[in-house]
């Protein structure tokens, strides 16, 4: 399905925090989460470790429905040229109306822009819809975690995918 044109992908603000804080409670599935439900007292969205310049929002309809989270996989100077996608989510109400494939895409030009080379990411190997997704957009399963996380009594791998940002083959 073709992307609405009034879908805007933007860097969030410090005023987007209870509205992601609500997207992340509604969307919470262990299809993609290995922490628990989330449950009252809420934090605020936004902490030490997740500022919101390391999160590209989605807008539909002047509506956030969508936000991927960018950081480092480490602290390492030695991959400081690497980043990680580390959340991505969209509204039920949202999905397939290219909010998560803009997203991606988003992604992908911001880490260029803030200058790396690689990008990488993790998801749980049940989440078929994501993996596709992923896969679609330049993403290649790089290495798997067997049985990593035990999810409502089953264990689930945990796939580690990246691509190259280098323009060209791999």
């Amino acid at each position: 399905m073709p992307v609405s044109h009034a879908l805007r992908v933007r860097t969030a603000v410090p005023g987007d925090d209870a509205d992601l804080a609500e997207l992340d409670r509604r969307v919470w599935s262990t299809l993609h989460a290995v922490t628990p439900r989330p449950q009252p007292p809420y934090p605020p969205f936004f902490d030490e470790r997740h500022a919101p310049g390391d999160h590209l929002v989605a807008e539909l309809d002047g509506r956030l429905v969508g936000y991927v989270r960018l950081g480092f996989p480490t602290p390492l100077a030695a991959n400081a040229h690497v980043r990680q996608i580390q959340g991505l989510a969209v509204a039920e109400e949202a999905r397939g109306r290219g909010v998560g494939r803009a997203l991606i895409r988003a992604a992908v030009d911001e880490a260029r822009r803030r200058g790396a080379r690689r990008l990488t990411l993790r998801v749980l190997g049940h989440n078929a819809p994501a993996r596709a997704l992923y896969e679609a957009e330049g993403f290649a399963v790089e290495g798997v975690l067997p049985e990593e996380f035990l999810l409502d009594g089953a264990y689930v791998d945990d796939v580690c995918m990246g691509r190259s940002l280098q323009e060209g083959p791999r």
